[in-house]
């Protein structure tokens, strides 16, 4: 490992919420990070416990969005440079090789993409649009804010971003029960964004956007190649895009949706 005192130093950030499965191997692979912060949004399990056992500094706030609360907790990094994590995601020992270069180097961008490998009930997914999922993670903390959006948020930065070689690892489908409460919450909020900048939406227009988004992957995008998770995660994907636009179409149809109605609030 590079010498902290040959490189610029690191903080990693990871926020949470009743993550005490994922969490411990999450923080093991920023063992070599020079601060490790966790932000928990009123975790009722061991998650604070899990951070606190592993010496991070445990910061904690109510959650609005995932946007507003990275936002939020990137300026309380102590360090210029930081690598932002969820979770469900684990730094390879490639990439972690490849950041303290950078940072020994002395990083000449503001933010690098880093790739993903998505693992689909215990399943790499090398096909069908998720080979190629790639997220900001790696930044300078003065530089660096996320777009105030509900869902599928991205970090905003000026100039070139390159891509880094190594990937991380992303565990986020894990099983059916696991993942549905995420792909409802996601279609909702994505849902409302699409609402917010002026999409509308008919009843057939519904199920072309699934029927098209199960072609695209599956043969266009040859998720045919992955085998059976290849097609139930098409089919997952063309079912998660459907409820998007269902949910759109409900809250043009009916003027606000079921859940603003129920005073649901995230």
């Amino acid at each position: 490992m590079t010498e902290k005192r040959n490189r610029l130093q690191v903080s990693a950030l990871v926020t949470a919420h009743n993550e005490e499965e994922m969490l411990p191997d999450c923080l093991a692979s920023l063992e070599w990070a020079d601060e490790v912060i966790v932000v928990d949004s009123g975790s009722t399990d061991r998650t604070r416990d899990i951070a606190r056992d592993f010496g991070a500094r445990l910061l904690e706030r109510e959650y609005e969005t995932a946007a507003r609360q990275k936002n939020w907790a990137i300026p309380q990094c102590k360090h210029q440079w930081v690598i932002l994590l969820d979770a469900d995601e684990r730094v390879s020992k490639g990439l972690e090789k490849e950041i303290l270069g950078l940072l020994a180097e002395g990083p000449r961008y503001d933010g690098y993409w880093i790739g993903r490998e998505n693992v689909f009930l215990g399943k790499i997914m090398r096909h069908g649009g998720w080979e190629s999922d790639t997220v900001i993670r790696f930044f300078h903390r003065d530089r660096a804010r996320y777009d105030d959006r509900l869902v599928h948020e991205e970090i905003e930065l000026e100039g070139h971003v390159p891509v880094l070689e190594h990937k991380l690892l992303h565990l986020t489908f894990r099983s059916f029960e696991q993942y549905w409460p995420k792909v409802e919450r996601y279609a909702r909020w994505g849902a409302r964004d699409a609402h917010r900048r002026g999409r509308r939406i008919t009843a057939l227009g519904v199920l072309a956007h699934a029927l098209a988004r199960f072609l695209r992957n599956y043969c266009f995008r040859l998720g045919f190649l992955d085998g059976a998770h290849g097609l139930i995660l098409a089919g997952f994907s063309a079912l998660t895009t459907f409820l998007k636009y269902a949910l759109l179409w409900e809250i043009q149809t009916c003027g606000i949706d079921s859940n603003e109605r129920s005073g649901e609030s995230e």
